[in-house]
């Protein structure tokens, strides 16, 4: 049994050979000019900006990143670590040897703690956790604050809440108070994609029932009666990502900009008329361009089409299905609401 199944695995391995020798080669990303032979990871590096010391194109390290099996995790990278720029058959390879990770027995719990983020924390960390869209009808079956226990018209942190709708076997003793907002629509349809959210702040259970009693322990805006609660949900871990390009074509547009500002620039969160539903995921990176719209032709006379031009590069970093969080990596001049959002051209 043994020398068959030798026998099977030489077969398939050359058949795997000759489909590679036969299908069409990518073209090797390209290096940045200023890129460095060697680099040993920093405390506060993201692989986002490693990667773009070594590539034009960030987000292909995939296509360069070399695995080495004889080293546990080896897809993390953590400071100490050296990254060094070789080269095999003229492609460009990098290969990682595993520094020391000086941290505590107490601090390191998990084999993900202290290896560095995909993207700067800071950016998102509000928003990998918190409630931000809910999908049709998910608002008005949640539970909602129907009375202060106090009789407040409104409330906020350290005052206590009358809740209904909470199920007697829901299990959870922590909730976000958020606000439902209008919809999000496909700007060229106009078919609702999800509702925005106004996170409010936190609450904690203290007795259960109908009405249950919580108590707001922590406040973003007042709280007011007929506000929804949901279950807080775990974060998600930053090293969960890995930049890479969309594993299909998605084209879509930018529909909303988290903060309140109208003109959107680098480490802002962006909310795409795209989510899982097409095929996004987290990690993959889109392109933002400009232009597409008819301008009038001052010459010949009539009309042209302008062409879309690269304005920017955003990352996915939060997916619903059918909506999702970009965070804008770089933008070469100010983007807007209705930019398009498109898989990169490699």
């Amino acid at each position: 049994m043994g020398a068959v199944m030798d026998r099977i695995r030489h077969l398939v391995a050359g058949l795997v050979l000759s489909l590679l020798a036969c299908a069409p080669a990518l073209a090797a990303p390209a290096l940045n000019p200023d890129h460095p032979d060697q680099y040993v990871v920093q405390r506060g590096d993201t692989l986002w900006d490693i990667a773009s010391s070594f590539l034009l194109e960030p987000w292909r390290w995939p296509e360069i990143w070399q695995v080495n099996p004889q080293i546990a995790n080896p897809h993390l990278i953590y400071p100490g670590d050296e990254l060094s720029l070789v080269y095999l058959d003229g492609r460009p390879l990098l290969q990682m040897r595993r520094g020391k990770v000086r941290l505590s027995p107490e601090v390191r719990r998990s084999p993900l703690d202290g290896a560095i983020p995909a993207i700067p924390i800071d950016a998102i960390k509000q928003f990998l956790s918190r409630q931000y869209v809910a999908d049709a009808g998910e608002a008005e079956a949640a539970p909602y604050l129907v009375d202060f226990v106090d009789e407040h018209i409104v409330g906020a942190a350290g005052d206590a809440i009358y809740v209904r709708g909470i199920p007697a076997q829901d299990g959870h003793t922590s909730y976000q108070v958020v606000r439902p907002g209008k919809p999000y629509k496909d700007p060229d349809t106009g078919e609702i994609l999800g509702y925005k959210v106004l996170y409010i702040g936190r609450a904690e259970l203290e007795r259960a029932g109908d009405p249950a009693k919580l108590n707001v322990v922590r406040s973003q805006l007042e709280t007011a009666i007929g506000d929804r609660l949901f279950p807080d949900t775990e974060e998600i871990p930053m090293t969960a990502f890995h930049p890479k390009a969309p594993d299909q074509f998605v084209e879509g547009k930018i529909i909303d900009v988290l903060g309140g500002v109208t003109e959107i620039g680098q480490y802002q969160t962006v909310v795409l008329s795209r989510g899982s539903d097409d095929g996004l995921q987290d990690g993959d990176v889109l392109q933002v361009l400009q232009g597409g719209v008819r301008a009038r032709d001052r010459v010949g006379g009539g009309s042209y089409r302008r062409p879309l031009e690269e304005a920017g590069v955003l990352m996915v970093y939060r997916t619903y299905p059918r909506i999702s969080f970009g965070l804008i990596m770089y933008a070469n001049k100010a983007l807007h609401v209705l930019d398009t959002v498109r898989s990169p051209d490699l």
